[in-house]
């Protein structure tokens, strides 16, 4: 095996056009392979010191995440935490505080797991991938991203480089809540993420996004109709109705496909009625999980 120590974008580019493979904080790579799920690559190249990755920036009317932000930096932006708040709620549900601090979002999705926490608070947000060549660049949405439990369509010399998410609307709120049996090292059973734009007590955008529940994480379609409803519990019963109609759970050792099918409608609603909180200016502190209870006191949100 060999391990290029990466200083720049370029050095990972001309490494991975040899067939060198990044990481980061391989929290998901090492771990797959000591468990015999995955391969370990025979060349590596160490992206964790490419100071460029690992910034977030607004750019025009969009934020820049770079890939090589760790889940513990996203929780201590003010960026992401008061504009993109359902991507730290993620965050901060992430493995361990030692995962948290070596782990990378960029590495979460390239990853492509289906049960990943800052999936589906990425997609509700609009998000796309960067993806970078020695040749150029592109910009692909997460849906089309990601094609299947841990696979996506990047070529394999193409570096995540960004997510690049559009700057949110005034009186927008978003949220991630997961469905939780204990309170750390936890892989998400069921999670579902919303975004949404008020006008008055009216919603005027709305987006919901499931984790778990399929091959890949999904939206929910349809939500369209529920433009000029209030934000109110029948509103987010429809919400909740429409992530059950369309998830396609399995059954596994953590949890049998009823199971998941009835829990990603109480995630549904729950994330979209956190999000509403947040939307009208109020304050939900980070994680939602802890702030109202999940896990604890389900009672505590409705």
């Amino acid at each position: 095996m060999t391990l290029t120590i990466a200083t720049s974008i370029d050095d990972v580019l001309a490494a991975m056009a040899n067939g060198a493979r990044p990481i980061a904080g391989g929290t998901d790579l090492v771990v797959g392979a000591r468990q015999g799920k995955v391969t370990m690559p025979t060349d590596l190249v160490a992206i964790d010191r490419v100071t460029e990755l690992a910034t977030v920036s607004k750019d025009g009317d969009s934020i820049r995440i770079g890939a090589g932000v760790t889940h513990a930096q996203l929780l201590t932006n003010d960026v992401v935490v008061n504009e993109l708040t359902s991507v730290a709620d993620a965050a901060a549900l992430v493995g361990s505080p030692a995962t948290r601090n070596v782990g990378t979002i960029g590495g979460n999705v390239m990853n492509g797991s289906p049960a990943m926490d800052t999936g589906a608070p990425l997609m509700v947000l609009g998000a796309s991938a960067e993806l970078q060549t020695s040749s150029g660049s592109r910009e692909v949405t997460l849906a089309d991203l990601w094609t299947g439990p841990s696979q996506t369509s990047a070529n394999t010399d193409e570096l995540c480089t960004a997510l690049v998410i559009p700057q949110p609307a005034p009186s927008s709120g978003s949220a991630y809540i997961r469905l939780e049996y204990r309170r750390a090292m936890e892989i998400a059973v069921v999670g579902a993420a919303a975004a949404l734009t008020l006008d008055g007590d009216s919603i005027s955008s709305v987006r919901v996004a499931l984790t778990a529940v399929a091959p890949t994480i999904i939206e929910v379609d349809g939500l369209d109709s529920l433009v000029g409803a209030p934000a109110n519990d029948e509103t987010f019963e429809a919400i909740a109705a429409a992530a059950r109609e369309q998830a396609r759970p399995i059954s596994d050792l953590r949890a049998s496909d009823r199971y998941r099918r009835h829990t990603i409608g109480v995630m549904a609603r729950r994330a979209a009625h956190a999000a509403s909180v947040r939307a009208s200016g109020q304050i939900v502190p980070v994680p939602v999980n802890r702030a109202f209870g999940v896990g604890e006191n389900p009672e505590n949100i409705r």
